[in-house]
């Protein structure tokens, strides 16, 4: 297990470790799943092929101070999807300083990957910066979503930072970043950006026959986009009024990648 430490003024770090392995009998195994005090890992039913694992919120936060990172690594073949049990609610705390929360993924040839935790909330007054980065190789396959809300209701959003990476093979098909919230850079809530919305939101799919057939640009409803990648990988992207409207979009996003 790993240990936390929580240090006067300095907040909790917390390290939450996934390893899947192809169990060659048709399944897959975790024989890795670490995780203690404010990050609890559960596996669940599986099904067929397909490990899936729960993200439970054990403790608060992130709050002020904290540093939370989440790492995942999916070996040869294996098949593995990742959820959380409820949102994630960003919190101001009494340790002086913005929180962290950092999740680096890893999956090897022939491996699938689903990341589909729930929304991030930014409750007002909370400072946290999300660092996501993952690296593929060449045949493996990734979903992965992300929502953002801002504030909870009545109530304005905190300062929020999220960066997004995803490398192929080595070779980058994503690296985007965004600020929102008090302290951000100007225009974050303009037209180009949130456009007053409360939630935004975006789902990568990489899959090898993106690489010779990728998709189509376009507009997948009022608030949501897709593009292709430069690589065998789609972005969508979504702004939503509140965080229901957003899941529906991305959801409906995701079926429409997932058609033949």
């Amino acid at each position: 297990m790993d240990r936390v430490s929580v240090r006067a003024g300095a907040g909790v770090r917390s390290v939450a470790r996934i390893v899947a392995r192809d169990d060659g009998r048709g399944g897959t195994s975790l024989p890795v799943l670490e995780s203690d005090g404010p990050l609890a890992l559960r596996r669940t039913r599986a099904t067929g092929s397909e490990a899936r694992v729960m993200l439970v919120g054990a403790m608060s936060g992130p709050l002020g101070g904290d540093h939370f990172t989440v790492k995942g690594r999916v070996e040869e073949g294996a098949r593995l999807s990742v959820g959380s049990a409820a949102a994630t609610i960003a919190l101001p705390g009494q340790a002086k300083g913005d929180a962290r929360y950092d999740v680096r993924l890893e999956v090897a040839d022939g491996g699938e990957l689903r990341w589909l935790p729930e929304q991030l909330i930014s409750a007002q007054g909370s400072d946290l910066h999300v660092s996501t980065r993952v690296e593929l190789a060449t045949t493996a396959r990734l979903v992965l979503r992300e929502e953002q809300v801002l504030g909870r209701a009545g109530e304005e959003s905190g300062r929020l930072t999220s960066r997004l990476t995803v490398r192929v093979a080595g070779q980058a098909v994503l690296d985007q970043e965004l600020a929102c919230g008090p302290g951000a850079p100007g225009g974050w809530d303009g037209p180009a950006v949130l456009a007053g919305h409360r939630a935004v939101g975006q789902l990568i799919v990489v899959r090898p026959d993106f690489a010779t057939t990728p998709v189509t640009a376009g507009v997948l409803g009022e608030g949501a986009s897709v593009v292709p990648l430069a690589g065998p990988a789609a972005l969508v992207t979504a702004v939503a009024p509140d965080a229901l409207g957003l899941r529906r979009l991305l959801d409906e996003a995701l079926a429409s990648l997932s058609q033949p």
